[in-house]
């Protein structure tokens, strides 16, 4: 028995791992990571593991469909779908514009830089600036804050620099998302081995937590109070850098008068904290020469999300957390061209007001991008710019979207819903078409997804100048007839009549080269995977062919690149990091009432928040053997004392309500999670006209809320976690309350 190795890029989520796949007489049998991976050292998780047997599931589908609307399911190959698809855009457009058609990339697609390229380009063709992604419904204070505070062109020190790092909502350890880079488990044992400090604040004692130095168990909501309550310490006792920021940041008295009301006794009230864990966050924090703040997708669903994350990067500008004039930054790039490394700030940028706007609700386009959420009143509301039609690429709206009810009402009256999906999900069951794509192990792919998130800010990305660039270890099956996303793209473009003019990723931070690389497709022949990644990452560091045509990057490799030295900032250079954007110190005010007041008693006294598995990925892939056996059903975790007071045992089938809906799900004790918060996955269930089953799939936490209450005013994001909510046992009829 002989068994040969292949090297690939895992694609499960946005981590992009570097794995090895051991094949027995051409199959798959075995993934692990690779030991000799520069980058993740033979880290791997349970999901990436799999990946492999997502190709042989029964529920992949092996060629597309249309008709699911209607209820007919019929067979259908790509390109007759796609001319077929392009037919009825052109109807659509025609009677009521471009703007008729939206586009949705999801998660998946956003990972797959190349297709998304694509999806933009085709927008672009056809007219339409009906253009939604996940960023908006994820952590969407993060571009907003990034801008109003100004980016710093130097960057960010390194993890192996920092005297501490402080997580606020976030669980690096199992969701791989920032914080810590990639393998973060392994960073996180090495930095606390060499005396790294870590703070976490977290209404869930998450495996980051439990290796914390202090961990502040916090109501959740509270974020900006607490974060508010460290700054007017770290400011009051004098522990920021005040030469950096005499020279390199603007607006420090108006921080220091929007924080002045919170004084850590009432900030500590409200966040059910102590005022020795507030105090001693900040002295703590304050002491660091070199450290990170990293916020998470907790804080950014809750309300807030905004001012939480400024207040982050108040935080690190005050104490002066970049790198600095003379050091040295080893990302010089690979697929991603940095910004110059100067050690300066251009100044605040525009966040909103780029003059898209919604018909159906006061919202607008912002720096994060159109307001996913209130997508679904686009669709449902009449006018002149009404979504008529929706293209869906790697996402899934009726387990991922707030406010499921509204959503499927959404769906159903489209004219025109496509998926560009390998499996029946949820919303591709409502689709008038699915296009079925080729899988992971059956397509090119890159790591540029995870280098252009190092944009995002420290512990982001790669630290150094990685990359991977895969090759496809397996064909696609015998039979089948699948596409990948970007091919299906141009081909519908074709029947349309249209080029495509794809516009680098590469170039993000360089706005005029960007536009100046930009590719032109033209109608016809599609092209070949390396020229299509090669189009959405022209202008690359280093040219995408060579990447591909290099053996060492078929397995992950450190690029040799010379290392860019922080320059000084220029003579006459304006521009300076903000502290006192007065939008955003706005919405800090918001929260003084809050300060010395007890949380309102309503019929809904507990708190729903969101929370990532390690055995299992929130929205798909649920069916396969070996992460259901471990995570078997929807589980709702509580602390133990809370079940006990609720007369509810282990495995119970319970009812989650909240003032919009309740779903079911199954009671999971849970030592870890605060008294009066119920701790559940994101994305699953079914559909609202399904019946829902506690112990399979449980219920969609997306139909517990309002995507038109408690939003966000710039971003649309509703509350998507810390809603309020009871528990009972299933079956079970409470009294309203009076």
């Amino acid at each position: 028995m002989s068994i040969e190795q292949k090297h690939v890029m895992c694609r499960a989520c946005h981590a992009h791992c570097g794995l090895i796949v051991d094949f027995e007489n051409g199959v798959p049998v075995k993934t692990h990571g690779d030991k000799n991976n520069p980058e993740y050292e033979g880290y791997s998780c349970i999901k990436g593991r799999q990946l492999a047997n997502y190709h042989s599931l029964e529920s992949r589908l092996l060629t597309s469909y249309k008709g699911m609307k209607q209820g007919r399911k019929e067979a259908i190959s790509w390109r007759d779908a796609a001319q077929e698809i392009a037919a009825k855009l052109e109807n659509i457009i025609a009677e009521h514009g471009p703007d008729s058609v939206a586009s949705y990339v999801g998660t998946f697609g956003y990972n797959n830089l190349n297709a998304h390229s694509f999806m933009l380009a085709l927008m672009d063709a056809i007219g339409s600036t009906s253009v939604y992604d996940s960023v908006t419904i994820d952590q969407p204070g993060k571009g907003i804050a990034r801008a109003l505070a100004g980016p710093w062109l130097a960057g960010a020190p390194r993890v192996g620099e920092w005297d501490g790092l402080m997580l606020v909502g976030t669980n690096p350890i199992v969701s791989m998302n920032g914080g810590l880079g990639m393998n973060p488990a392994k960073k996180l044992h090495d930095a606390k081995k060499r005396g790294m400090q870590l703070i976490v604040i977290d209404p869930r004692e998450t495996e980051s937590a439990r290796q914390a130095d202090l961990y502040l168990q916090c109501r959740p909501g509270e974020d900006p109070i607490i974060l508010a309550a460290i700054t007017k310490v770290v400011i009051e006792e004098g522990l920021y850098d005040k030469d950096f920021v005499a020279n390199d940041v603007n607006g420090l008295e108006a921080l220091k008068k929007a924080v002045a009301p919170f004084d850590p006794a009432l900030a500590a009230q409200r966040a059910d904290l102590t005022v020795e864990e507030i105090v001693q966050a900040a002295r703590m924090y304050g002491r660091w020469k070199q450290g990170s703040i990293s916020v998470g997708t907790g804080p950014n669903m809750a309300g807030g999300g905004n001012i939480t994350e400024y207040l982050n990067l108040s935080l690190t500008s005050i104490m002066g957390h970049w790198r600095r004039e003379g050091e040295i930054n080893r990302r010089s790039g690979v697929f991603m061209k940095p910004a110059p490394p100067i050690a300066a700030s251009p100044g605040p940028l525009q966040a909103w007001g780029f003059g898209r706007k919604l018909h159906s609700r006061d919202l607008e386009q912002s720096i994060s991008g159109m307001p996913t959420s209130a997508l679904p009143d686009e669709i449902l509301t009449p006018g002149d710019k009404q979504v008529k039609a929706l293209i869906c690429l790697g996402g899934n709206p009726m387990l991922a979207w707030p406010d499921q009810l509204k959503t499927f009402e959404a769906m159903k009256a489209l004219d025109l819903l496509v998926c560009v999906d390998p499996r029946m999900s949820k919303t591709a069951e409502l689709a008038d078409y699915v296009i079925s794509p080729k899988l992971h192990y059956e397509v090119h792919g890159s790591t540029a997804a995870p280098g252009l998130y190092g944009g995002f800010g420290a512990g982001w990305g790669f630290e150094n100048n990685y990359a991977q660039a895969s090759l496809p270890i397996m064909e696609a099956p015998e039979g089948s007839d699948l596409c990948e996303e970007y091919q299906f793209i141009h081909t519908l473009a074709s029947y349309m009549g249209k080029p495509l003019e794809i516009k680098s990723w590469a170039l993000v931070s360089h706005p005029q080269e960007r536009e100046e690389n930009t590719t032109i497709f033209e109608p016809g022949e599609t092209p070949d995977p390396v020229t299509a990644w090669s189009a959405a990452l022209n202008g690359s560091p280093v040219p995408v062919t060579e990447v591909f045509a290099d053996p060492d990057a078929h397995k992950g490799k450190i690029v040799d690149a010379q290392p860019l030295l922080v320059q000084p900032k220029p003579a006459g250079w304006e521009g300076k990091l903000s502290v006192g954007n007065a939008a955003m110190l706005e919405e800090l005010d918001a929260y003084v009432q809050r300060l010395g007041q007890p949380v309102e008693e309503t019929a809904f006294p507990m708190r729903m928040i969101g929370r990532r598995m390690t055995a299992m990925l929130n929205s798909s892939w649920h069916e396969e053997p070996t992460q259901r056996k471990r995570v078997p059903h929807h589980p709702a975790y509580m602390n133990p004392a809370d079940m006990e007071a609720l007369g509810l045992i282990e495995d119970q089938p319970v009812e989650v309500e909240s003032e919009r809906a309740f779903i079911s799900c199954v009671a999971k004790a849970d030592i870890s999670v605060k008294r009066g918060c119920v701790s559940m996955p994101h994305s699953w269930g079914t559909n609202p006209d399904e019946n829902e089953d506690p112990l399979g799939d449980g219920g969609n936490t997306g139909r517990l809320s309002f995507n038109d209450r408690d939003f966000d005013r710039r971003t649309g994001i509703p509350l998507m976690s810390s809603i309020p909510i009871r528990v009972r046992a299933k079956g079970q009829v409470l009294i309203p309350a009076q």
